[in-house]
Parts: structure tokens; sequence; C-alpha cells
């Protein structure tokens, strides 16, 4: 049996940051095809006592089409943790063990999803909503606390209204967990909101909220505040079909116009709830 605290009381994550801004994506002239290589490094104890490390390194194809957007993620994940700990990249929900602190890496879960834009379009566009489906394979190493081994699938609706200069942004969705061997995972579900301000014609500020149940019974939902810096180059070549704005969200992930350029900054993640033991 093993014995894990899921996210115990106290605000964790406290100066959680991109270490590396790297490019969202590079894209060929009209081929709509793009990569894009990307970094974050996040560090909190998790209300345990001792902090948990993580750098997680995501390489990003994508495809995009008027309508839809495909998006696939290879990511390589390192965390120094207790053993036992069991994470899922800066977004997940950490499990945290209680034996000495080891660090292990390998390829964490690759995702993939598909994005229809404008399914609902009000006020002459400037009114969007977009649905999303993901599926994220349990292909890191469960042994090694990368993951739970277990396949997820989420379904999510991102809801845009564009003003001049700024852009609010929503969005709220369903989380279906699998069913791991040594801790039991509900489904959850998740939303943000937050908005996006044009300070030039290339830059971009950010502040969002984001929220999700937690995954263990009797553990309080996961909250996290961030702002975020979306840069583009001067006359960027990407195409941007859907229309001339360009916005992110870290909830979604995905940008409808992409940034060459974008740095996250988690100001606070509150994680509270009491300690569990999992079977």
């Amino acid at each position: 049996m093993k014995r894990t605290h899921m996210n115990s009381a106290g605000a964790a994550c406290v100066g959680a940051l991109t270490a590396l801004c790297a490019p969202a994506g590079t894209q060929a002239a009209d081929s709509g095809f793009s990569v894009g290589l990307g970094a974050e490094y996040t560090t909190g104890k998790y209300g345990g006592d001792t902090a948990i490390d993580e750098v997680y390194v995501p390489i990003n194809f994508g495809y995009d089409a008027r309508r839809i957007s495909i998006r696939l993620t290879l990511p390589y994940l390192s965390v120094q943790a207790p053993e036992g700990t069991v994470v899922e990249g800066p977004d997940g929900e950490q499990v945290i063990g209680e034996g000495p602190v080891t660090t292990e890496s390998g390829i964490g879960d690759v995702t993939a999803a598909l994005t229809v834009y404008d399914v609902l379009s009000l006020a002459g566009g400037d009114f969007v909503v977009d649905l999303t489906g993901e599926i994220k394979f349990g292909t890191a190493d469960e042994d090694q606390g990368l993951g739970t081994g277990q396949t997820d699938y989420s379904v999510q609706a991102d809801a845009f209204r564009f003003f001049d200069r700024f852009t609010v942004i929503g969005s709220f969705g369903y989380l279906f967990r699998g069913d791991p061997a040594d801790v039991a995972l509900d489904d959850a579900f998740f939303a943000s909101a937050g908005g996006s301000y044009a300070v030039s014609d290339q830059t971009r500020l950010g502040l969002f909220y984001d929220y999700q149940e937690a995954s263990v019974s009797g553990n309080d939902a996961m909250q996290e505040l961030s702002a975020t810096l979306s840069l583009r180059r001067p006359a960027d070549p990407t195409p941007c079909p859907i229309r001339p704005d360009w916005v992110s969200s870290t909830t979604t992930r995905k940008h409808r116009c992409p940034a060459t350029m974008q740095c996250r900054i988690c100001l606070q993640r509150f994680l509270r709830g009491p300690a569990r033991t999992g079977g």
C-alpha cells in the first residue's frame, strides 16, 4: 500500500514561472503546420515539508485551418520530489509521497487536442465560442511517478469577447479521469476566467484565474492566479485566418493567432485539503 498526501493545507507554487520563453510556433508559409518548443519550471511544497521541483519541456505540433486546430504535445518531464510522488506536469494535481528525495525524468503524458472554432458567433464575430476535445495518453512512466499511467479525456468550451484592445476570455469543461491502481481519482469540473490586453501591436498582457475540482474526494479544489506576456515579431509571417486579433489562454493553451513568444508566471496557487491515504 502506498501512503500519499494530496495537496495538503497551505498556499503552494509561489514563484512558479516559465524558466525559458521559447517560440510558440514556427509556421511554413501557407502550409498550416506549426512546431514549437516551450519550457516551464514550477516549485512548491503543496502543504508538505519538502519542495517539489518540476521542469516541463513540451514539443508542440499543430495544424490550423480556418475552422479547426489540431494539436499534439510531446513533453519531457523532470521531477525532484519525495519518493512515491506522482505528478502530471505543471497543470496536474500532485500526489505527494513520503520517501527520500529523488529525481526522476523521462517522457511525460502525450496529449492530442482538436478545436473547432466559432461554433457560435454573435455580434459580427465580436463574441465567439470554440469547442475543444483532448486526450491525454498515459505514456509517462507511472513507476517513476511521472504520471498515473492512465488515459484521461476532457471536453471544454471557450468563449471570447473581442473589444478594441481588450479580449475577455472564459472557459469551462469536464475532465474524465482514468483509474490508476494506487489512488482513486475522481472526474473533475474546471473553469477559467480572465482577459488579454494589447499594449501594442506586438505585445499583450494577460491575467487569468483557473479553477479545477480536486480529483481526490475530501480535498479542496485547485485554484491558480497567473499572468501572461505574449509577444509577436513585427510583420510576423504566421497566418491568422480567423480574425486579426491574437489572444492566448493559460487554460486552453491554444492561440487563435499564435504568439511568437509567451511567458507565464504563477502569481499564486491555492491547494488546500486534508491528507489522504491512497490504496
